[in-house]
């Protein structure tokens, strides 16, 4: 939604050295690589890459023309343009040995952690809300039920069933929830380590704090991983060439939704994730190291797990307990079924007579074997009309064309 206000947890605002929190030499380090990769820079720019304030760059930018690290024009705007010295590009490139980021200015890990504390989970989830959440979507009333039950309660939550019947897209669907906006990080400094939070693929940013552009106004995150996910995503990576850390997948879903797609078929066992999260899911932080050096940040994350694998093959009873709230996702009861198969017609403008969304009911169920998945009708018709296009007529579904999508479609 684009509509909501932002969280009371505003970051403080900027402007002196001394209300970053961070050493002045960090600062220096920064601007000066920047300057380094700009190659003639003005203070405008240097403003826009580091989000600091007009008064916090010029500071740094007095200090860089006493020490006499830059060659400095003043141009017809009012703003210096200026060049590195020598000097001034034998200390860049000793801060690039350090480590190769030169983004935003980082936060603080004691500011990062009172504001993501700040702004936590809450949920007051109504029918009419979370039916307009998943309105695209056919589920049965029970499903929604729980689901709102869940959310209201608190905790993990656990979609197992068949593949095929909608548990990531109700994953998906579900920060459409919260009407509320959050402040999420470019980069949070830890013991002289810069790690890097912000991340477009992971926050649909709205706009720079007004207060401290150091941080991001977003829509609550959603963070997938899959088949891929690794012990180490749990952890802060740090790129031993570049010195530049990654946040873990939990960090960068603060105050939002982690989903865990496929649960079972990670690289990571169960066993192995419980032992990792089993003090998180409980107590809501987290302990890191990076560097050699451990901090701890809040688990403001709701994880939701979804899987089509028996749950008694996938961990074991302490684990399950922790995953509060468990729903099953089952097959299609008909009518649903027949609602999906309008749904999908609609979609691709195909016409549909009555006796055909019998036969397509009918004949789906006898190759399923009883079993109506939420995935079949989509799945189906886009076959339908990917063979009119190849073959070059107008789609039209009718008992031959279900046939012909069946017989691709299922291997029995």
């Amino acid at each position: 939604m684009l509509g909501g206000t932002a969280s009371p947890a505003r970051p403080r605002e900027v402007t002196t050295i001394e209300d970053t929190g961070l050493p002045f030499g960090m600062l220096l380090d920064l601007i000066l690589k920047q300057s380094y990769f700009e190659g003639t820079p003005t203070l405008q720019l240097l403003c826009e890459r580091s989000k600091l304030s007009v008064h916090i760059v010029h500071t740094l930018f007095r200090h860089m023309q006493k020490e006499q690290l830059i060659e400095v024009r003043s141009l017809p705007s009012g703003d210096y343009e200026f060049s590195l010295t020598s000097r001034g590009r034998q200390m860049a490139e000793v801060a690039l040995q350090k480590g190769h980021y030169a983004g935003a200015a980082p936060v603080t890990l004691a500011d990062y952690q009172r504001v993501v504390a700040n702004q936590g989970l809450t949920f007051h989830p109504t029918n009419a809300l979370l039916r307009t959440a998943l309105e695209d979507l056919v589920l049965e009333d029970q499903v929604i039920r729980q689901l709102g039950t869940a959310l209201a309660t608190g905790g993990s939550i656990l979609l197992y069933g068949d593949t095929g019947n909608g548990k990531t897209s109700i994953a998906e669907r579900l920060p459409k929830v919260f009407d509320d906006m959050v402040y999420v990080p470019h980069a949070v400094e830890i013991s002289g380590n810069i790690i890097t939070v912000y991340d477009p693929q992971s926050h649909q940013a709205l706009a720079p704090a007004e207060m401290d552009p150091r941080w991001m106004l977003c829509r609550r995150p959603l963070v997938k991983v899959g088949g891929e996910m690794t012990a180490d995503m749990l952890e802060a990576r740090l790129d031993p060439s570049a010195r530049i850390a990654v946040a873990p997948i939990q960090m960068k879903a603060n105050n939002g939704i982690l989903l865990i797609d496929d649960f079972g078929r990670q690289r990571i066992s169960p066993r192995e994730l419980l032992n990792r999260w089993i003090v998180p899911l409980d107590r809501r932080r987290d302990l890191l190291s990076l560097a050699g050096t451990s901090f701890e940040i809040p688990f403001e994350v709701l994880v939701i797990f979804a899987t089509n694998l028996s749950v008694s093959d996938l961990a074991e009873d302490a684990f399950l307990r922790r995953l509060k709230n468990k729903i099953k996702v089952e097959a299609m009861s008909p009518d649903l079924f027949r609602e999906l198969i309008r749904r999908a017609c609609r979609r691709k403008k195909l016409p549909l007579a009555f006796d055909v969304e019998d036969y397509f009911l009918e004949a789906c169920s006898r190759r399923a074997g009883g079993k109506l998945r939420a995935c079949y009708p989509g799945d189906l018709i886009e076959i339908v009309c990917g063979r009119a296009a190849f073959e070059e007529y107008s789609a039209k579904l009718g008992p031959e064309d279900v046939d012909y999508a069946l017989d691709i479609y299922f291997t029995h």
